[in-house]
């Protein structure tokens, strides 16, 4: 899955630790999802989104390609 969770993040001028708090995870899953070390849920991708005020497409997504490759 690729993300653009840092952009975001860093436009809403929000530290790891700001994002996570708001959210309700550590600081540390922040750093994972935005290194692409960590595939979050549904529900946290959706947390993370409605914290910063942006669409799922805005923020993950997996490549057609990619996705039709895996299946």
């Amino acid at each position: 899955m690729n993300n653009r969770l840092k952009i975001a993040r860093v436009q809403m001028d929000l530290t790891q630790q700001q994002l996570a708090e708001k959210i309700g995870v550590t600081r540390q899953t922040i750093s994972l999802i935005e290194k692409g070390k960590y595939n979050p849920t549904l529900k946290l991708c959706l947390e993370i989104c409605y914290a910063l005020h942006k669409t799922l497409d805005e923020v993950f997504w997996v490549e057609e390609r990619d996705y039709h490759e895996k299946s």
